[in-house]
C-alpha cells in the first residue's frame, strides 16, 4: 500500500470544488463542442471547450489566450497570415531587452532619422539611451526608434530582423516572418493572430517588457541637450478597461486597425489579439471581458510541494517525497468544474536506491469528461543514497497488479 499525502489530496479536492490548441474552433473534432481540443505540435496547442454566448468581433482574425496555461479561449481565423503593422514592435522590444543594455547610449543614424510613418522626432546624430528609445517605440510607436534600436543592438537592421525571425521560431511562431523592426508594409512581412498571442505570452514574462507596455505616460529625454518629449501610450484600453496592462497597437492601410491587448484580474492574465478590426477597442475589450466572465483558472498543484511518498529499498531514507516538476493549472468553463478529475499515477514500490533527484517516479494529470487535458511529472524532492549494509529484501510484491482507488474525486492509480 502506498504512502500518499492525503493532506495534499484534500487541498486539491477543495480547490476543484471551490475554485488549457488544434485549428479554428469551427473545425473541432468534438462535434458536441464539449471537450478540450488538443493538437500535437510545438508548442502543444490547447483550445478550451466552447461555451454558450461566445462574443461576436468585427476583426478579420482574433484570438483570446489565457497566459498562465497558454489555453485558447476564443479563436477566429487565427492561423491566417496578415500584415501586423506596429504589433511587430513587440518582438523588436523583446530582442532589445534580451540583447541590449538599457543604459547604453544610442547614436541615431541617417536611416533611422529618415524612417517614414509614426515618429518620435529622431534626427541623425541624436543621442539617447536604449531605455529611452524603447519608451518611444512602445508608447508612441516610433518607427524611427525601431530602426535606431535595431542598428544599435545588431549593428544593422538586416541582422536585427534575422534575430527577430529566429526568436519567433524559438517561440513556435512558424507562420510569422519579419522584414523590418517597425511593421511598415513590406513584401513577406506577416504574422497571425495566434502567433502574436504566443509571442506576447512569452514577452510578458520579461518584467521590464511588462512594465513598459503598461506605462500610460512618460517623458522621452535626449542624452545631450535639454530636449524632451512627452509620450502617451497609444493603447486606449489602459485608461478604459479595468485591469488592462498592455500591449501594443498597430495601424497601416494594409493591416488595418490591429491591437494586442492584455489585462489581469484576480491573478489571471488574458491576452487578446485582433487584426484588421472595424473597432479594435470594442473587439479587444469584449474578448477580455468574455474570458474573465466565462472561464476559471484552477491551480491544482504547486512546484516543489509534496504530492505523495514512495517507499525506498536499500536507501538511507525509508521513503522519498514526490513533488511536481512545475505548477499544474487548467482553465475550465464556469459551471463545468465537476467534469475535471485529478489522476495520480505512481511507480511501483519499493523504489531501489539510489534515487536520483531528476528521476520521474509518477505523474499527476487532469482529465475533462474522461479525456486527459494537462499533466505534470512527479520527481523526488531530494536524492536518496544507497545504504551498502542494508539487507537484500524487498517490500511488497513487485508483480502486484495496478489498483485504483478514489478519494473525493481524486483518482489515484497505483502500480
Amino acid at each position: 500500500m502506498r504512502t500518499i499525502c492525503w493532506r495534499s489530496i484534500a487541498l486539491f479536492t477543495l480547490g476543484m470544488v471551490l475554485g488549457l490548441a488544434g485549428w479554428d474552433l469551427s473545425h473541432r473534432t468534438d462535434e458536441a463542442g464539449r471537450g478540450f481540443l488538443i493538437r500535437a505540435g510545438y508548442p502543444p496547442l490547447v483550445y478550451a471547450p466552447a461555451t454558450p454566448g461566445a462574443p461576436y468581433v468585427s476583426a478579420a482574425s482574433a484570438v483570446l489566450l489565457e497566459a498562465t496555461t497558454g489555453t485558447i479561449l476564443y479563436a477566429k481565423n487565427e492561423h491566417v497570415r496578415r500584415a501586423p503593422a506596429s504589433t511587430t514592435k513587440i518582438v523588436t522590444a523583446l530582442i532589445a531587452l534580451e540583447r541590449g543594455d538599457l543604459r547604453s547610449l544610442v547614436t541615431v543614424g541617417p536611416r533611422a532619422g529618415w524612417t517614414p510613418g509614426s515618429s518620435v522626432g529622431l534626427r541623425p546624430g541624436d543621442r539617447l539611451s536604449l531605455g529611452e528609445l524603447l519608451q518611444g517605440l512602445m508608447l508612441s510607436s516610433g518607427n524611427d526608434a525601431g530602426v535606431a534600436i535595431a542598428e544599435h543592438v545588431a549593428r544593422s537592421e538586416e541582422e536585427f530582423v534575422r534575430l527577430m525571425n529566429l526568436r519567433a521560431r524559438e517561440f513556435g511562431a512558424f507562420n510569422t516572418n519579419f522584414r523590418n523592426p517597425h511593421g511598415l508594409p513590406a513584401l513577406g512581412h506577416y504574422t497571425t493572430a495566434f502567433d502574436l498571442a504566443l509571442i506576447t505570452r512569452y514577452a510578458l514574462r520579461h518584467p521590464t517588457f511588462a512594465r513598459l507596455v503598461r506605462t500610460r505616460e512618460e517623458e522621452l529625454q535626449w542624452a545631450v541637450g535639454e530636449r524632451r518629449l512627452p509620450l502617451t501610450n497609444t493603447n486606449r484600453l489602459l485608461w478604459s478597461f479595468a485591469g488592462a496592462d498592455g500591449v501594443k497597437t498597430g495601424t497601416t492601410s494594409e493591416a488595418g486597425h490591429c491591437l494586442v491587448a492584455s489585462a489581469t484580474r484576480d491573478g489571471r492574465q488574458l491576452i487578446a489579439v485582433v487584426l484588421r478590426s472595424a473597432d479594435r477597442w470594442h473587439d479587444a475589450a469584449t474578448l477580455l471581458a468574455y474570458g474573465f466572465e466565462a472561464f476559471r483558472l484552477l491551480r491544482l498543484a504547486k512546484e516543489g510541494r509534496e504530492i505523495a511518498r514512495l517507499r525506498v529499498a536499500g536507501g538511507r531514507s525509508p521513503t522519498v517525497a514526490l513533488v511536481p516538476r512545475t505548477d499544474l493549472a487548467v482553465v475550465c468553463p464556469k459551471g463545468q468544474e465537476h467534469l475535471l478529475r485529478l489522476h495520480l499515477s505512481l511507480a511501483r514500490e519499493p523504489i531501489p536506491a539510489p534515487v536520483l533527484p531528476h528521476r520521474v517516479l509518477g505523474r499527476l494529470t487532469v482529465t475533462y469528461d474522461g479525456e486527459e487535458v494537462e499533466g505534470v511529472d512527479l520527481l523526488p524532492r531530494e536524492a536518496v543514497r544507497k545504504r551498502s549494509w542494508w539487507p537484500p529484501f524487498a517490500w511488497g510484491d513487485p508483480e502486484k497488479k495496478a489498483k485504483r482507488s478514489t478519494a473525493g474525486g481524486l483518482v489515484v492509480e497505483k502500480g
